[in-house]
């Protein structure tokens, strides 16, 4: 459990910070583009994502097992 709780924060810095930054880059454009605002979207994406991630990951994994099989070795 520790190890998809710290999946899940690290994945969520990343994706988070990733997605803010250049969604604020985008509407704002650099001349408005401020780091507090890119700072207080990430703190509240990040705090959206990480129950998300630790909530969803089990119902993907299934999933793609169900889409991907694993192959059967001879």
């Amino acid at each position: 459990m520790k190890q998809k709780i710290a999946f899940a924060m690290i994945m969520g810095v990343i994706t988070t910070g990733i997605i803010s930054f250049s969604l604020i880059s985008i509407n704002l454009g650099w001349q408005l583009f401020s780091w507090q605002k890119w700072l207080a979207s990430w703190l509240v994406s990040y705090a959206i994502v990480i129950p998300a991630i630790l909530v969803l990951s089990p119902l993907v994994e299934r999933l793609v097992r169900r889409l991907v099989p694993p192959k059967q070795s001879i």
